[in-house]
């Protein structure tokens, strides 16, 4: 264990609350994760969410731990591994598991796992009795660094993703980084497309570091350098959350590369990753940007380079660019008919544009289409 977990605050004035990430966060009893359970969870009954890939690695350690954090009774609801069971469905059964274990409005929330978990936990946390406390212990890189803060959660309709949801904030975010070695290669690509999306966004520096290190991240190398940069990359969409909490202005940019890549991932039945759809949308508003000339090439050309130096695609294979412009006309965050697009103007800067030609839309999606 680190001598001091990293710590992010994401400033909600009443809704306040702190992101802690450390190696070993829940496990060490002198660590600082036990405090904020102790806190939130004291004298209440919990019920631990889950999915059933994470369920038999965590979740009988995680109940020990909200046992040890003083909880009047702690139960585990396991829910089915995967994006397709991201329902309204989902979420009920998750509420009626609530009820029938007589949780009350003083109760608690835990999300133990990826995004789907997160989202899906915050969101029966935020109507089940109008609402009662949550807590997310996000265990992908991708959860940690995108869905286990920022307090969006939701499901999928058939029509597209999270098109039903609500904004409802955790009480305490808790990374362990000990939970990513238990992830396939794939997964910790996948949280990497989030990391480099910060990167492109907000900070360059944080970008050469990526270039400079991204071999030990995937590898998970270095677990304490891993909490440094995840802290520095939370700092960002803390940052954001805080000024702009329920997306009216600046928290769009987080968007970036999703308008493409939640097309994608509708198209495909979404048998693609979130991250490689990401990726490949990221790619998309990068050459957009460089046709626009909003971007020089050069400051593309390093984007591809990252993104492949951390086997991401750079391609969407199989798919016409038409289907993927109409697809994105159903994405939630359009205004009045119009695409709202993330357009990265160098490594380290982005703006939002509304009025981009579509042709010249289709044109940079047909540049990655093979």
């Amino acid at each position: 264990m680190t001598a001091r977990a990293e710590q992010v605050l994401v400033d909600l004035g009443q809704r306040s609350y702190t992101v802690y990430i450390a190696p070993d966060l829940l496990w060490d009893q002198s660590s600082s994760g036990l405090t904020p359970l102790t806190r939130f969870v004291q004298g209440k009954k919990a019920l631990l969410v889950t999915d059933s890939n994470v369920s038999g690695l965590y979740a009988g350690q995680v109940l020990s731990v909200l046992q040890a954090a003083g909880t009047l009774s702690a139960e585990c609801h396991t829910i089915p591994a995967g994006e397709e069971e991201k329902t309204f469905a989902t979420v009920e059964g998750i509420c009626r598991k609530a009820a029938q274990l007589g949780l009350d409005r003083h109760s608690v929330l835990l999300s133990l796992g990826g995004g789907v978990t997160s989202d899906l936990t915050g969101f029966a946390a935020s109507i089940y009795m109008r609402g009662i406390d949550f807590i997310s212990i996000p265990t992908s890189l991708l959860a940690m660094i995108d869905a286990g803060i920022g307090g969006k959660t939701g499901a999928d309709l058939p029509e597209g993703k999270n098109l039903i949801g609500t904004f409802w904030q955790p009480k305490t975010v808790l990374m362990d980084v000990n939970f990513l070695r238990s992830l396939p290669p794939s997964e910790i690509r996948c949280g990497c497309a989030e990391l480099i999306k910060h990167a492109i966004l907000f900070d360059a520096e944080l970008f050469q570091l990526l270039e400079e290190t991204i071999g030990d991240l995937l590898r998970l190398n270095d677990p304490d350098q891993t909490a440094r940069i995840i802290a520095r990359s939370c700092r960002h969409k803390a940052n954001v959350v805080s000024n702009d909490e329920r997306e009216g202005g600046r928290r769009a940019l987080l968007n970036f590369g999703h308008s493409f890549g939640h097309a994608i991932e509708k198209l495909l039945h979404f048998r693609m990753s979130h991250g490689d759809a990401v990726s490949i949308g990221m790619v998309m508003a990068s050459t957009l940007a460089v046709n626009l000339r909003m971007m020089k090439e050069t400051d593309a050309l390093r984007m591809k380079k990252l993104l492949s130096a951390t086997c991401l695609p750079l391609n969407c294979p199989g798919l016409k660019a038409a289907d993927i412009l109409e697809a994105m006309r159903g994405d939630k965050k359009n205004r009045n008919g119009k695409l709202r697009l993330v357009i990265p103007r160098g490594i380290g800067k982005a703006e939002i544009q509304e009025d981009i030609p579509e042709d010249m839309i289709l044109k940079a999606i047909g540049v990655h289409c093979d």
